[in-house]
């Protein structure tokens, strides 16, 4: 009659089986993702040809160098105040609806070709008092007007 296992022994790869099945394992991968390489290297090829590559190198070698420069930078009044005033122009815009803006962006650039438009007149007093009874120009200036008087009241809170 046989003897029961006691002891289990573990096989322990050595270190040329175990970089075999690491190259196994490669080509493997290799085979499977081939489209998805093939394009990285087209990829990495245009980069180095367009010399973005190698800037790029120097950028990770000089990386300390660099964050020190940028940190520098960041911490000047004129940045802070930078980024201070972008943060505000960004809460001041996510405040104002869409539909609006677009509609006043698309106004600017209509009045930007006519203000383009070539003029041979004069503009005298009187002109400028018959302009008022244009409806377009009208509509511009209570526009004008109704701006200012809520700017003057953001102003006085």
């Amino acid at each position: 009659m046989a003897e029961p296992i006691s002891f289990i022994k573990k096989r322990v790869l050595t270190e040329e089986e175990m970089k075999q099945q690491s190259i196994d394992q490669l080509t493997d991968s290799l085979a499977e993702h081939e489209q998805a390489i093939d394009k990285a290297i087209d990829v990495l090829s245009e980069l180095y040809g367009s010399g973005i590559l190698e800037a790029a190198e120097s950028m990770l070698k000089a990386k300390a160098k660099i964050a020190e420069i940028a940190l520098h930078q960041v911490k000047r009044p004129e940045m802070t105040n930078m980024i201070n005033n972008g943060l505000a122009a960004a809460g001041a815009l996510s405040a104002i609806d869409p539909d609006q803006t677009s509609k006043l962006l698309s106004s600017v650039a209509k009045g930007l070709e006519e203000a383009n438009a070539p003029q041979d007149k004069k503009v005298s007093v009187f002109s400028l008092m018959s302009a008022l009874k244009d409806p377009d120009v009208n509509r511009a200036i209570g526009f004008g007007l109704r701006f200012l008087k809520g700017m003057g009241k953001g102003l006085g809170e």
